[in-house]
């Protein structure tokens, strides 16, 4: 193994200028721009996430590169605009890190207070460049939606537009469900779903559970369970009736807890 340099990330930033050069680079690579790459990082933020679910540690080395690349990919894109460039992405990252660990990075002052003044920045931060009054202001929209109302749901909560404990979350849950059942039309239909699952993920919240990572891993409590019924009925598992398929369920369901 060679021995440890500094890192220097510009090799990739060369990389991708040479991609990107409008004579000589890659059509593909010429052709994209920051819309079209979006859905590409968003991908590869969460294969990194998979990665660390999967304790993968050699995945999530090449994951970690995968999402590197599109921090460059959009940096060039920006830099080729007359926007910004990579060696500006980084500055603005460190100081922002510096800034907001006046506990670390200050002398005299107390780690203990690390929380709140990371908190009292980002929200002075706020209000110094966004033009939005309100206390939703820059909840990104294209966040995932179990996301997304969880960060909405903390900032209301900030103002005291919340439930003090979870018995008005159940309640709501109840009432949520019971406009399910009674909406007609699959418009109603689909807004009275959305109100549910956006009251599940209050409950979440207020009991200190991550929606996104509760569902990622009942997903995966699904696909693992739903294998084994395949592997145990075979190829005759799609003609199986319903009650066969929930008797395979919880086969697979006793089979799994038994591990």
């Amino acid at each position: 193994m060679s021995k440890a340099s500094p890192a220097d990330i510009m090799p990739l930033a060369n990389v991708m200028a040479r991609l990107r050069d409008p004579d000589t680079g890659c059509p593909w690579d010429i052709d994209q721009d920051f819309a079209s790459i979006a859905p590409y990082t968003i991908e590869e933020a969460y294969e990194v996430a998979d990665a660390i679910e999967r304790e993968d540690m050699v995945a999530l080395r090449d994951e970690l590169g995968d999402l590197l690349l599109q921090v460059a990919f959009h940096s060039r894109m920006a830099e080729q605009a007359g926007h910004f460039a990579l060696q500006d992405v980084i500055d603005a990252i460190t100081e922002k890190m510096v800034r907001r660990h006046p506990h670390v990075f200050s002398e005299g002052a107390r780690r203990e207070d690390g929380h709140a003044q990371w908190e009292a920045i980002k929200a002075a931060e706020r209000a110094e460049k966004e033009p939005d009054p309100s206390a939703l202001a820059g909840v990104a929209i294209t966040l995932p939606a179990l996301l997304r109302a969880e960060k909405l749901q903390k900032r209301a909560a900030r103002t005291g537009f919340d439930w003090p404990d979870t018995v008005g979350v159940f309640d709501k849950i109840e009432e949520e469900l019971d406009e399910v059942r009674e909406a007609e039309g699959h418009d109603a239909q689909a807004e009275e779903i959305g109100d549910l699952l956006f009251a599940v993920v209050n409950l979440a919240r207020h009991m200190k559970i991550d929606p996104e990572d509760a569902l990622r891993k009942a997903n995966g409590k699904f696909d693992r369970r739903f294998r084994m019924m395949e592997e145990l009925a075979g190829d005759a598992f799609p003609s199986l009736s319903l009650d066969a398929k929930e008797a395979l369920w919880q086969q697979a369901k006793r089979r799994e807890k038994s591990l």
